[in-house]
């Protein structure tokens, strides 16, 4: 441990404690995002889902998680249990990871990202799982599979670091993780009984979402800088223009296959670059992230568009062509474009003649792919075994909020 004393920075202080809580803004923002696409019957139960990570989620943090991710490596798999209930963390930093401020600002950011990333996933189950189901996945989730994927990821000593990938803010341990589990998700769950008279409740409900994502996003890729820095404005730059960039694209792209632009679309496509450049955010130039962001936006449209359809699959609101396509894409554009002039602390990338961070990201996607996948199958199926995951026909044509909930929107009637 460093000295707090002679080492917490105000500066770097305060743009902490200011991330932390524009992440913890992006969950409502997600579920307004969320909420915005299904229809009004199942308003309340959506949004309820995501910001019940908050408390949940938020409580399994304090007691084990938080130590099972950044306490001291086991096997490079799974940190030990020093920091349980948070015992020890306090206000002088912990110089591991975080040496200008303190360990509880440490402690809170990282929180943020460890709630939004189960709230993710609701966006493929919506409208159709039992609200106490959900709530045992989602700790079981949290627990074993963001937990070890993130010390592997972002532990000192975890397998995936000591490879020498590279995920600035959350590609392979968030959005990766999530998206994942989602496919395997809503392929165990089902379709549901009505998808073809599906029709989104509120636009602009999602456009609210959505720019809240986006602002909050600034904390999240920005803060992972860790400090007021060079490297934070270099990830707020890149960020910014990824999003853009991958929003012009999804439209162009819409506009030319469908023959109209649609500002639904657009929302998706702009989430969708702001997915692919978090791995990346602190490690390329700004151009390398708008043409992050071009690619994206395509590819991710085409995934949307064509996915679903191929598989018969009911990922409601398409968090595997946004989180899990788009975050694949980003760890690898990551290996591709990485230019250790942004930030030492990265490596050099294909475009500057080296392979061996495109090796080392392709194999922590793949084995986070798969590891995400498997756990999550485990899980639905010892929850199952608890009792039925999904509302019946009847309370799936009532509507979520009222079957699961007794609540309506005040505009239902």
């Amino acid at each position: 441990m460093a000295n707090g004393a002679a080492t917490v920075s105000a500066g770097d202080t305060a743009w902490i404690l200011i991330s932390t809580a524009l992440v913890l803004l992006m969950t409502p923002g997600l579920a307004l995002f969320y909420a915005g696409m299904v229809r009004s019957k199942n308003v309340i139960s959506t949004l309820f889902k995501n910001f019940a990570a908050v408390g949940a989620v938020g409580v399994l943090w304090a007691v084990v998680g938080y130590s099972l991710v950044f306490g001291k490596t086991h096997d490079g798999l799974i940190g030990g249990l020093e920091y349980v209930l948070l015992s020890g963390v306090g206000q002088t930093p912990n110089a591991d990871y975080a040496a200008t401020i303190p360990h509880i600002a440490f402690v809170l950011f990282q929180c943020m990202f460890a709630i939004i990333t189960p709230a993710l996933i609701t966006g493929a189950i919506v409208e159709r799982i039992r609200f106490k189901a959900w709530l045992t996945i989602m700790v079981l989730w949290a627990l074993l599979v963001y937990v070890p994927i993130a010390n592997c990821g972002w532990g000192v000593g975890g397998w995936i670091r000591e490879l020498g990938a590279l995920d600035f803010a959350g590609g392979l341990v968030v959005h990766m993780t999530a998206g994942y589990s989602a496919l395997v998700i809503a392929r165990l769950l089902g379709r549901r009984t009505d998808i073809e008279a599906h029709a989104p409740h509120d636009i602009g409900m999602v456009i609210l979402g959505t720019a809240l994502l986006f602002f909050g996003w600034f904390g999240f890729n920005a803060g992972s800088a860790l400090a007021a820095n060079g490297v934070a404005a270099q990830a707020f730059a890149t960020t910014f223009f990824a999003g853009a960039g991958a929003m012009v694209s999804w439209i162009l792209a819409e506009w030319m296959l469908k023959g109209k632009p649609s500002a639904l679309g657009a929302c998706v496509g702009a989430v969708a670059g702001l997915v692919a450049i978090t791995p990346a955010a602190g490690f390329v130039t700004v151009s390398s992230a708008l043409i992050i962001g071009l690619i994206t936006g395509v590819s991710c449209f085409l995934a949307v568009s064509f996915i679903k359809a191929k598989f018969s699959l009911d990922d409601s609101l398409d968090v595997f062509g946004c989180h899990g396509v788009g975050g694949t894409i980003g760890a690898i554009l990551t290996a591709v474009f990485a230019d250790p002039s942004v930030n030492p602390a990265g490596a050099k990338g294909l475009l500057l003649g080296e392979t061996k961070l495109l090796d080392a990201n392709l194999l922590s996607c793949g084995v986070v792919a798969l590891y995400s996948m498997a756990m999550t199958a485990v899980i639905v199926v010892i929850v199952r075994k608890l009792g039925p995951i999904r509302v019946d026909e009847s309370a799936e044509e009532m509507g979520l909020d009222l079957s699961q909930h007794g609540e309506t929107l005040s505009t239902q009637a």
